[in-house]
């Protein structure tokens, strides 16, 4: 699934600043994210350079981070992935932490065909049941 131009890692970043800003905070900064991420503050400074070198992520006034398009689309396929495989693995009795774990770790090593069947038997099989 990853992009031809990003990894694993970059690919986390980005939807880790999509989530934060779906749950709630606007602002996100580089502090948000070593939080949540549970990395140092200079690790987190360094991927976020690298991101805004490639085109990424733009640092706006305040330090305020924001996705550009290409990094929302990237953003949003992953979380998007996330999401499905997360509810998909609860769905079929994974606990909350493993399903989350899974879905993190195989979100961007499976392949669109693959993906999309899991997508679809999951809103045939499960969606319309939540």
């Amino acid at each position: 699934m990853q992009d031809t131009n990003t990894n694993e890692s970059a690919e986390n970043y980005l939807k880790r600043i999509l989530m934060l800003q779906e749950e709630g905070n606007p602002n996100v900064h580089a502090i948000d994210i070593a939080t949540s991420m549970n990395f140092s503050k200079a690790s987190v400074s360094i991927a976020l350079k690298k991101l805004e070198n490639e085109g990424y992520v733009t640092v706006g006034p305040k330090q305020v981070l924001n996705l550009t398009e290409a990094g929302m689309a990237i953003a949003k396929k992953v979380y998007g992935r996330y999401i499905i495989l997360h509810r998909f693995f609860v769905a079929l009795g994974v606990d909350d932490q493993t399903a989350f774990d899974d879905a993190c770790r195989i979100e961007h090593d499976l392949s669109e065909s693959t993906f999309q069947a899991l997508k679809k038997v999951y809103e045939e099989k499960v969606a319309h049941k939540d």
